[in-house]
């Protein structure tokens, strides 16, 4: 026997519900709320519904406001209105205004209900099942994606990944609405360097800086990773915050957006990206800022400020060796770990974690071995949200922040 769906009935007539309740409740998992207060706590409170079936007249908000209000906060949600007032001009409002899949009027016969109450909840599921197989399938290609990226270009791959922590607390302080999207852009920020060679990264991470051709290269792959993503339904926002990630907020020398014109997502990825460029070539955290502070016309002003809240007492990335059972989290890795068939156990640019601890402590053979790495210079990270004076800071840079 199949999943009986759940379909709820708003009237304020409290007989008529218990007599729909005790008919249906064998095909159907019923609730009934008497008038639409009463509708809309049990929306919050047992929802989803595949079916909300309410009386066009009722005390208070009508049903007409009922499945308008119900259209805004479960758009899924099927709504079928149910009335002994059943006058043309009403049954158009209800449709145009409350998107009504079906009106019926009272008395409505059991077996015209019944039927209404299937179609409605075959809409349901088709709706909702379109929905989860767009979900899963735009889950399949950013998986693609991403691991192509790895493939081919895993210094890029270990840039984004490194950064992703700083943005995403940076657009949690701003109150940025969908901040998914932006976690979204940062995971694929580095697409179009698919495209360009390893070795680009690695100097980029080493040096912080490019010169000539390959900075004009480099230059490039943001486009070229918005143009990828422009293809794909329901990721043009994502595109349009990776497009502009490289942006100077002035806006000078290019013929794009300025200003709060960017994208907030990139905003915060050129201060976190440019940020990340100094400390893994070596700079400290103070030294990076104040170059950063510098460069007139780059960063978002409100945005560079965060960012010095945010990364706190950090001071940056001192280099050195460590072996492989003394690799501590937050650590970055200057060179490959190579097994002896030629596979990469880690890549440099990754950021030590425990999970790849625990990897590379199981590869026994590599328990000597020395490597290359940035170490932290102090083990407190500042985003540490037990301390009350950051907590006040972060409050007043999140309310001088401009609006989104």
């Amino acid at each position: 026997m199949g999943v009986r769906q759940k379909i709820l009935f708003v009237d304020d007539d409290a007989e008529l519900t218990a007599s729909l309740k005790r008919k249906l409740r064998r095909k159907f998992a019923i609730d009934v709320a008497e008038g639409p207060l009463r509708a809309l706590e049990a929306v919050t409170e047992n929802g989803p519904y595949a079916v909300v079936v309410a009386d066009l007249r009722m005390p208070g908000i009508d049903g007409l406001e009922l499945l308008a209000r119900l259209k805004k906060a479960c758009p899924d949600t099927i709504r079928i209105m149910l009335t002994g007032y059943a006058g043309l001009e009403e049954a158009m409002r209800a449709v145009n205004v409350g998107g009504v899949f079906r009106f019926l009027a009272k008395p409505c016969p059991e077996e015209e209900l019944e039927e209404a109450l299937a179609a409605g909840v075959a809409q349901y599921l088709q709706v909702t099942g379109e929905k989860e197989f767009l979900k899963g399938s735009l889950r399949g290609i950013i998986k693609v994606l991403t691991d192509l990226l790895e493939l081919l270009n895993p210094e890029a791959t270990a840039r984004s990944a490194r950064v992703k922590r700083l943005v995403t607390d940076m657009a949690r302080y701003c109150d940025a609405p969908d901040i998914w999207r932006i976690e979204l852009a940062v995971i694929l920020s580095q697409l179009g360097a698919m495209v360009m060679p390893e070795s680009m990264f690695a100097t980029l991470r080493a040096k912080g800086t490019l010169k000539g051709e390959r900075a004009a290269l480099f230059a490039r792959h943001p486009a070229i990773g918005a143009d990828i993503l422009d293809n794909i339904p329901k990721l043009g926002e994502v595109a349009h915050i990776i497009r502009h990630q490289e942006t100077p907020f002035a806006g000078e020398g290019t013929d794009g957006p300025s200003g709060k014109q960017i994208p907030l997502g990139s905003r915060l990825l050129k201060v976190a990206l440019d940020y990340d460029r100094l400390l893994t070539s070596g700079v400290g955290r103070d030294e990076a800022l104040a170059v950063m502070a510098e460069r007139e016309g780059l960063y978002d002003p409100k945005a560079l400020e965060l960012l010095g809240v945010l990364a706190g007492s950090r001071e940056g990335y001192s280099r050195g060796e460590a072996s492989v059972t003394s690799l501590t989290a937050g650590m970055v890795l200057e060179e490959d770990i190579c097994l002896g068939t030629g596979e990469k156990a880690a890549v440099a640019g990754q950021v030590v974690d425990p999970g790849l601890i625990e990897r590379l402590h199981d590869l026994g053979a590599f328990r000597k071995q020395t490597l290359k790495v940035l170490s932290p210079t102090t083990e407190t990270a500042a985003s540490d949200m037990t301390d009350p004076e950051l907590l006040a800071l972060l409050r007043r840079v999140r309310n001088a922040l401009p609006e989104t």
